[in-house]
């Protein structure tokens, strides 16, 4: 009679016994994780890299032809693009069509000189028992009218696009010494700053001072300024506050002459609520982006939470990984609330006492995996990426390897003790 083999066991456990009683749950997850990966990457035949490529494909492009865009919204019945090239009118040759065989996604090709760099445009979108004009999810460029603070995402395809001099960077972050910053916050007069005036007035002070990293908040274009970018509107939008996406480039080159690690404090642990700068309702669909029933809407943030277990999802925020990565060199990432992302209560009146506490069945298995998946696709990227989740419970294997059952951040900032300072 053949024995039956046991599976060994994941390092995590196997370096914690008092993880032991855990094992079910923790090996559960692992597998969750493993079968997702599959699943996205045709079983193994491509790669998390070449899953998280959306940004090559929604949104607006440039192309030999003319342009292109593409948008997700399954639940629109039309949509068209109004701007400052139609008069901001809805008019027959700006109409989206659907693409065939899809699961709601549109498209429309336009001529060379339908649209042009520095136009501002919105969506024009119609769903079963209302309509409303929303920026895309994609939207690259998003600015404010100064005079009606009204938001529109505008075309960004200048001549001369931003060259990067420094073609290769591979930080040396050992120790890790980060410098914690806020480009608009940053200057010594009473006004918001820019890129420009950062890279000039204070990278030089950061190298002086001896850091090698700097962590930079509110890149991600947000509506409410003060509320210091934790409410994203536009994921894949550098914020217009500060400057031009080329100026921006240049800061993080700069810093990489200099030796300086640039990462980045993301925020996709919610999103802001505002229908007409952000996702909450993009296409009469409250739930396209977001988790249904009581579990849209986070208690204490007043934000709406991304729904995790929606492949669409997966795609939108892994992709949105990768871009600040290829498209603005950023060496890695602070995922900010990731408290708020690991349990059903968002770790809210939760004290955490023991280990029990860590598997009862109150986590949400499928942010646990995007996670995951997050922290696997930014070092298949760039294996020298950092990354560090900003976290508070003290969850089991936060940074420990996935392989070895962890979720694979580089590191764990715990806030419980520096939010006391």
């Amino acid at each position: 009679m053949q024995e039956e083999k046991i599976a060994p066991k994941l390092k995590l456990i196997e370096n914690d016994p008092w993880l032991e009683p855990f094992s079910e749950a923790i090996e559960g997850r692992h597998e969750f994780v493993l079968k997702k990966e599959k699943e996205l990457t045709n079983n193994g035949k491509s790669t998390l890299s070449d899953f998280a490529t959306g940004y090559l494909y929604f949104g607006l492009h440039h192309t030999r032809k003319g342009w292109t865009f593409r948008e997700w919204a399954p639940n629109a019945t039309e949509i068209y693009l109004v701007g400052d090239f139609n008069n901001w009118q809805v008019s027959p040759q700006y109409r989206l069509k659907k693409v065939k065989r899809s699961s709601g996604v549109w498209e429309i090709n336009l001529k060379p000189d339908a649209i042009k760099h520095g136009d501002l445009y919105k969506l024009k979108i119609y769903w079963e028992g209302g309509e409303g004009e929303r920026i895309p999810a994609y939207a690259n460029r998003v600015v404010q009218d100064e005079t009606t603070k009204i938001f529109s995402a505008q075309v960004w395809a200048p001549e001369t696009p931003y060259v990067f001099r420094k073609k290769v960077f591979r930080a040396k972050t050992d120790p890790l010494m980060i410098y914690e910053c806020h480009i608009g916050m940053s200057q010594q007069e009473e006004k918001v700053g820019t890129y420009n005036e950062f890279r000039e007035k204070v990278l030089p002070r950061v190298a002086a001072a001896g850091y090698n990293c700097i962590q930079i908040m509110a890149i991600q274009e947000h509506p409410y300024y003060g509320s210091f970018g934790y409410h994203v509107s536009s994921f894949y939008a550098p914020s217009s506050r500060f400057g031009t996406p080329e100026e921006l480039k240049e800061l993080i080159d700069t810093a990489h002459k200099m030796g300086i690690a640039v990462i980045m404090d993301i925020v996709h642990s919610h999103a802001v609520k505002n229908e007409n700068e952000g996702l909450g309702n993009f296409a009469g669909d409250p739930n396209q982006y977001f988790y249904p029933g009581g579990r849209r809407e986070h208690p204490a943030w007043d934000s709406l939470c991304f729904d995790y277990g929606k492949n669409e999802v997966l795609h939108f925020l892994l992709s949105n990984c990768k871009y600040w990565m290829e498209e603005f060199h950023f060496d890695g990432f602070r995922f900010d609330g990731v408290t708020s992302m690991l349990y059903y209560s968002h770790g809210l009146g939760e004290a955490f006492c023991n280990y029990a506490d860590y598997f009862n069945g109150h986590q949400d298995d499928n942010a646990i995996c995007y996670l995951t998946l997050a922290n696997k696709l930014i070092h298949e990227v760039n294996s020298k990426a950092v990354t560090i989740a900003e976290e508070v419970s003290g969850m089991p294997g936060l940074a420990a390897p996935v392989e070895d059952g962890g979720y694979g951040f580089n590191y764990r900032m715990a806030m419980n003790i520096p939010d006391y300072w």
